[in-house]
């Protein structure tokens, strides 16, 4: 007992206890992975700044392992994961860097069922954990990184993540979604920064102008500023976002059902809030109305087409099937030309506000100022558009996927035949000739009422006030200037 109580024997207790969870949290806060230091379920890595972890993890409604990086809250959210294709059964997982250099995950036989994959591994290399949420594969010697996960995203895009595509190669950096909510497996949907044709698009933002994508009319309400997007309009793009308020955390989301979101919580807290997402209506859903047809979401029914042109199949149309296209009501000068010989006026162009510019748009540099002209002398434009920081975008053949915003969007310049721009021209005329005619009938039956209280005013004083009080709100609330 008495040794018990020896200040020293205490003290000397203390320091080991100290020093033993110095080592403990040394170990369980390591981020990184090499061959002597492997991780097994349920280990795991934790980036330097415990913003990031990796390890083990089950999604929801199911038992099987999968290897990702997880955001490091009570609450996980999953935002890579490595064997997407090939869950783990049972918690007999390792994740470790194999003889030839490669980070790769084992099962319980030793089998490899998951790795980088680097062509040309260096067998003394490591795997560490940053505070961005990138893994990254360093050549330990130079610290070189031969491999990293934000070239291989899965539904997340993560802050200082690039997305791209190069023309050159053919290479594209996108999102995939999973599959579902349970099953992290490579889904439906990608998304990306893409320039080059894609073969099944689902939703489209519109081109960039340098500070946000134009067919997405509510971006500036939501957003600060966070990308950062280079185009050599050669067809190789990068885009980047980074978002200078620490005290929020914020990734952007490809989900299961096809929605891209944008999520938000404070540093500290677990609840995600969603701040922004597409596809928000089902005009945004691609190509909606079909070719030269036009969506809006908040017109019955939602689809028209443009001005100069009619449904092809009337009856389909009718029924609410909008994807059979629009044609021309009058062929253009040149098809006219090149058919019957005919010759006529020339073509021109019908001006169409506040929308979404159909996809395939060819950018033409330097002819801000003279893109309408060269549009017309080219019998192939069929459309055109100039807007500030893009410059000059012409279209030709079919228009595809056209939606009218409310506010926002771009000014599109539709090539029609002359005798349909006479038409344009005749309703503008009726339309302010009517406005006209009721302008002044309005006033004259002002006038007349005037008079007439004026005239009665003697005979009944109280009715002739009370009856012009009236009269007076009704005029300032509907057509003020004419009562004044």
């Amino acid at each position: 007992m008495a040794r018990s109580g020896n200040p020293k024997f205490s003290l000397f207790h203390g320091l080991v206890l100290i020093l033993l969870c110095f080592w403990l949290e040394a170990c369980i806060s390591r981020d990184t992975i090499t061959s002597t230091q492997s991780i097994k379920d349920p280990e795991i890595i934790v980036s330097l700044g415990k913003t990031f972890n990796l390890g083990f993890f089950s999604p929801v409604n199911t038992t099987n392992r999968y290897v990702g990086i997880l955001d490091n809250i009570p609450v996980t959210t999953a935002v890579w994961v490595a064997n997407r294709d090939k869950p783990l059964n049972d918690s007999s997982g390792i994740v470790t860097i194999s003889e030839g250099g490669n980070l790769v995950i084992l099962n319980g036989q030793k089998g490899v069922i998951w790795s980088s994959n680097v062509s040309n591994p260096v067998a003394n290399s490591s795997a560490q954990l940053l505070d961005t949420g990138n893994l990254v594969l360093r050549e330990n010697s130079s610290g070189r990184i031969i491999w990293e996960s934000f070239q291989h995203p899965s539904d997340s895009y993560l802050q200082k993540m690039r997305l791209g595509t190069d023309a050159k190669t053919c290479e594209r950096t996108l999102l995939t979604s999973w599959k579902s909510p349970s099953d992290p497996s490579i889904g439906t949907f990608s998304s990306g920064v893409d320039p080059l044709n894609i073969p099944h698009p689902y939703w489209r933002s519109g081109p960039w102008n340098g500070q946000v994508f134009i067919g997405i009319p509510t971006m500036h309400k939501s957003y600060d500023g966070e990308f950062t997007l280079v185009d050599d309009k050669k067809g190789t793009v990068d885009q980047t976002f980074s978002y200078a308020n620490d005290s929020i955390v914020l990734y952007f989301q490809l989900n299961s059902e096809g929605f891209l979101q944008k999520k938000a919580r404070f540093v500290g807290k677990v609840d995600w809030y969603v701040l922004w997402w597409a596809p928000t209506n089902v005009c945004d859903v691609y190509g909606k109305c079909g070719p030269f047809g036009s969506c809006n979401s908040v017109e019955s029914p939602i689809c028209t087409c443009l001005r100069g042109f009619e449904p092809k199949h009337m009856d389909e149309w009718s029924q609410g099937n909008w994807s059979s296209e629009c044609k021309r009501k009058t062929p253009l000068q040149c098809e006219r030309n090149n058919t019957v010989n005919e010759k006529g006026k020339a073509d021109g162009f019908l001006k169409l506000e506040r929308v979404k510019v159909p996809d395939f748009e060819v950018w033409v540099p330097g002819l801000e100022d003279n893109c309408g002209s060269l549009c017309l002398n080219n019998c192939s434009c069929t459309a055109y558009s100039s807007y500030s920081g893009i410059g000059c975008m012409q279209w030709s053949g079919s228009l595809i996927d056209i939606q009218k915003f409310r506010d926002g969007g771009a000014d599109l310049y539709v090539r029609v035949a002359n005798s349909e721009l006479d038409k344009e021209k005749n309703v503008k005329t009726v339309l302010a000739i009517t406005i006209s005619i009721g302008s002044v009938t309005i006033a004259i039956c002002a006038y007349c009422f005037w008079r007439w209280t004026a005239k009665h005013k003697g005979k009944n004083a109280r009715w002739a006030r009370n009856s012009r009080e009236k009269t007076f709100k009704i005029f300032w609330t509907r057509s003020r200037g004419v009562y004044e």
